[in-house]
């Protein structure tokens, strides 16, 4: 394969993976795909659970689990690639699910 046919493969995963964050969720919506969260992290506190509570999750200036700030990319990729315990949800989760679940962590 030529390399341009490799750099036009790899801009159109980076497009779709950035277009499934772009879309606009609602809250609560978002609230009902977190009750399979809801097993391992709070909702209502910053307390760990089985995994961190998740109050407050856009205003800390730094996520523990990356060391990156809190957008929606990055906290959508944790959802999307799991880790340190968390299961993926990247199969289990459609993109709608996906941006009702972001909209929701935004109001914590």
């Amino acid at each position: 394969m030529k390399k341009s046919q490799y750099l036009a493969i790899t801009v159109a995963l980076i497009a779709g993976s950035v277009q499934a964050y772009a879309q606009k969720g609602d809250a609560a919506k978002g609230k009902a795909v977190f009750e399979q969260c809801s097993v391992c992290h709070n909702a209502d506190s910053a307390e760990q659970k089985m995994g961190p509570g998740l109050k407050g999750l856009y205003k800390v200036a730094k996520l523990k689990s990356t060391g990156k700030a809190p957008t929606d990319a990055t906290v959508g990729g944790k959802i999307d690639e799991g880790g340190n315990g968390m299961p993926a949800y990247k199969d289990m989760l459609n993109a709608k699910e996906k941006a009702d679940l972001l909209a929701y962590l935004h109001t914590l």
